[in-house]
């Protein structure tokens, strides 16, 4: 992603992937080799809708765009890197640390918005692809999200999961309703 080497807070800021980024999803197709995908999500911010294409592309697929797949809003922190917001707004930045799911910066959203945006989309996918394979290709904070509410937990747990760029998570949602996180992070 564009930036990628400073840590910033990108949000619904439509910035372009990076080469690097551009080449993890080329290698990232590979992981998908033999297999059946019946769809793909995806954010229709750039970083998202790029990679969802290639590997759509791969896939003999059309990725599907929802702008409720978008990484959180940090309002007016976007394209802040976490140095600037610390410099600028260091109370600001204590207060969503010490309340990470309902501190909202200025004109952005908290987690439990985003969880109230984003897991609605999910459930819907859930059911109408059961039994089938499909790709979301969405975002950090949102996969996040998306496996805590996997495997029930709150999210104030939101930092014991790590999402690098270009995760990859494989999660298997049974008509019983639970839930197996077979993969994360991979």
């Amino acid at each position: 992603m564009e930036g990628a080497e400073i840590r910033r807070y990108n949000g619904h800021a439509d910035v372009s992937l990076s080469e690097y980024g551009i080449a993890q999803y080329e290698a990232l197709k590979k992981r998908f080799d033999g297999v059946k995908i019946s769809a793909c999500y995806c954010s229709d911010l750039t970083r998202c809708l790029v990679g969802a294409e290639m590997l759509g592309s791969h896939l003999g697929i059309t990725p599907i765009k929802n702008g409720d797949l978008r990484e959180l809003s940090i309002g007016i922190w976007e394209r802040m890197s976490w140095e600037e917001v610390i410099d600028k707004y260091p109370m600001e930045w204590q207060a969503r640390m010490d309340d990470i799911v309902n501190y909202r910066v200025a004109q952005g959203e908290n987690l439990l918005d985003v969880r109230n945006r984003v897991m609605p989309v999910i459930n819907r996918i859930i059911e109408r692809h059961q039994g089938e394979d499909v790709l979301v290709v969405a975002h950090g904070w949102v996969n996040r999200i998306i496996l805590l509410n996997a495997i029930g937990a709150p999210l104030a747990n939101f930092f014991n999961i790590e999402q690098n760029y270009c995760a990859f998570n494989i999660i298997d949602y049974y008509a019983d309703g639970k839930t197996v996180i077979k993969l994360m992070n991979g």
